[in-house]
């Protein structure tokens, strides 16, 4: 599989129109006021003395954690001066930015464009208007939905980051956010579960009880169905859910309120998919053995074929998964199938989130 590095440079809450209610910025970068010029090239020499391995094309500059082009003209401009300058002396390939729907024009487009930026993540958080109003978003579905057409258009790469459980969402207009993401045709996605951050008004709303966190059983089934969709469309889900390390380095998770936060989401979410694909081709083993398994239970003394041997492969990169987070998956597989004896083996032919089951 392709190395990919990207060395990001966190941009806190700059140029924003409006506060989201659940925005705190500060709290998930740990930063309170911009970068300077100066503190971008010592990221960026830093990040690259530890990439040495890597091609450079294999490299790429990100603005992350405000938007970007919210932010004056001439900020922009000197933060992508600095990065495009690894990009002209071959150090790396591709700059990277994020940003709101409200904040792209075409003048935008073509000052990003100079500068050599070549994906453009848009921060969409769902497509219903009810719960983009109801978290102050500031705009509405059809604004993302042409933002997205015009970097498209423009031949930007496009993602679409993705939030699920704000106020006013459910399970429903989740999938009706994948789905819309999937007629946009963006390159890659991001899901984050909505997390109760201390210092945002999403935060008051949970002290008073006018708004209810996620459960992390609900948020997994959401996100799951979420990641499914997308999934299948070929989209590149760049990341699923907060890692600790996104959160003041992680030594601040105090900050997070509510169950839904898990340090290993995605695993969570993959290996749910796992569990779901290999559950029904059991089953379905299962019924071709039926008639044997009710023989063998009307005749106890008989166990000489009670038990049935069978594999479970996935591809080395995939095999976490397919066991599930701390051995869920094959604690769950022991209790539903008594009758199989089963035995978790990688196969290197397969690819990656292929599960396969294999009675013996």
């Amino acid at each position: 599989m392709k190395k990919h590095a990207i060395i990001p440079i966190f941009i806190p809450h700059l140029g924003c129109p409006c506060r989201c209610v659940f925005c705190n910025q500060q709290k998930i970068t740990a930063r309170t006021k911009a970068v300077s010029t100066d503190e971008v090239r010592e990221t960026v020499d830093r990040y690259l003395s530890t990439l040495e391995e890597l091609d450079p094309g294999e490299i790429e500059i990100a603005f992350y954690g405000g938007s970007f082009t919210a932010i004056p003209i001439e900020m922009q401009t000197a933060y992508l001066k600095v990065a495009n300058e690894y990009i002209e002396q071959g150090q790396v390939s591709s700059l990277h930015i994020s940003t709101r729907p409200d904040c792209i024009d075409d003048e935008i487009l073509s000052n990003l464009r100079h500068y050599n930026v070549s994906t453009i993540e848009l921060g969409v958080q769902s497509f219903s208007d009810e719960v983009l109003m109801l978290s102050k978003r500031g705009h509405n579905s059809d604004t993302a939905r042409k933002a997205a057409t015009l970097i498209k258009e423009r031949g930007f790469k496009l993602g679409i980051q993705l939030m699920i459980g704000l106020p006013g969402d459910s399970l429903e207009r989740c999938i009706y956010s994948a789905n819309e993401t999937v007629e946009l045709a963006p390159e890659l996605a991001r899901l984050y579960p909505t997390l109760v951050i201390d210092g945002t008004e999403l935060y008051d709303m949970y002290e008073s009880g006018s708004y209810v966190a996620l459960s992390k059983e609900e948020a997994l089934l959401r996100t799951k169905e979420m990641y499914k969709i997308l999934h299948a469309a070929g989209i590149n889900i760049m990341r699923v859910g907060l890692k600790s390390t996104d959160i003041i380095g992680g030594s601040d998770l105090s900050a997070i309120n509510g169950g839904t936060y898990h340090p290993a989401f995605r695993q969570l979410v993959e290996g749910e998919i796992a569990y779901e694909t290999l559950k029904e081709q059991l089953d379905a083993l299962m019924e071709q053995i039926s008639d044997k398994v009710v023989s063998d239970r009307q005749n106890p003394s008989d166990t000489s074929n009670s038990r049935y041997k069978v594999d479970l492969f996935s591809n080395p990169q995939s095999f976490s998964n397919m066991i599930g987070n701390c051995g869920i998956n094959k604690e769950r597989f022991s209790v539903e199938y008594p009758n199989f004896d089963i035995k978790y083996r990688t196969d290197a032919s397969l690819e990656r989130d292929i599960y396969i089951a294999e009675l013996k």
